[in-house]
């Protein structure tokens, strides 16, 4: 899951893997298409460059590591509660 959102005019966000936060970096939206890196140390250490268009509430796209082929990744928008919410 990530998480994104603008701060000061600058997109940020976080991926969340098993129980670690992981900064993304570069973070660009370019009209339906969104970019970032993250480096990942489990199961082992990855620099990922992810590359992905959003469609509605879908993400789909493909992240990829180094020299290795690309992997299809897709990812659907979750309402997120604020505390008063819950």
């Amino acid at each position: 899951m990530v998480d994104l959102q603008r701060e000061a005019g600058v997109l940020t966000g976080v991926a969340h893997r098993t129980g670690e936060e992981v900064p993304l970096g570069d973070v660009v939206l370019h009209g339906d298409r969104l970019t970032w890196n993250q480096a990942i140390t489990k199961p082992l250490r990855l620099n990922l460059a992810f590359d992905m268009t959003v469609e509605g509430d879908t993400l789909k796209g493909t992240s990829k590591a180094g020299c290795l082929p690309a992997s299809k990744v897709t990812d659907e928008r979750r309402t997120v509660r604020t505390a008063t919410e819950r």
